[in-house]
């Protein structure tokens, strides 16, 4: 993505990096993490149909990462904010990034969660996206194949060497290798 299209899908002043993304070594209590804010956001949501799903780096044993918890909220209809986004918003999430173009992505933060957690960062996608499926599948991929998540863990550790004006740039950067992992995942799911 351009600085301006980055720019363009946060709600309000945009986070800038100007640095290098900070990993760190996975710590088995961030499933702990994403357990506790899973059952606050399930209670929040009440009535409203939802699956919630553990993503990115943290959901993966073993992994390196940010320091960021990234769950997945799938709802009816994720571009109808008023349906989730005030139920939230007493819990401290405030959404970050709208991006209407791009399946109704819709990402929702709260700031540091626990500690040794900056960030959670709730992405929320609609029911039958097909990027659902893809998140997953990568996740899994990465669960169970050594090879990819050490191929992911070399590819993050020597972007995270460098400087970036966006975090976004970062996880740009990483698409070509995401990207190749994802096509293995889902060529597997298919073929069984």
């Amino acid at each position: 993505m351009s600085d301006a299209e980055i720019e363009a899908a946060m709600v309000g002043v945009p986070r800038q990096l100007n640095g290098r993304v900070r990993l760190v070594a996975y710590d088995p209590r961030w499933p702990e993490v994403f357990a506790a804010e899973a059952a606050r956001l399930r209670a929040a949501l009440g009535s409203l149909r939802h699956r919630l799903e553990h993503t990115g780096s943290t959901s993966v044993p073993g992994l390196v990462a940010k320091p960021v918890v990234d769950m997945l909220l799938v709802v009816p209809d994720s571009g109808d904010e008023e349906a989730y986004v005030p139920a939230l918003e007493p819990l401290g999430y405030r959404v970050a990034i709208r991006e209407p173009e791009w399946h109704e992505h819709r990402v929702l933060c709260r700031d540091r969660p626990a500690d040794d957690v900056d960030r959670v960062n709730l992405h929320v996608l609609s029911e039958g996206s097909f990027e659902v499926e893809r998140v997953l599948a990568f996740r899994d991929r990465l669960r169970g194949h050594a090879e990819e998540r050490e191929l992911y863990a070399e590819t993050k550790r020597g972007l995270a060497e460098r400087s970036w004006k966006y975090t976004q740039n970062y996880a740009d950067a990483k698409s070509e290798v995401v990207e190749a992992i994802l096509a293995r995942a889902l060529a597997e799911r298919r073929h069984g």
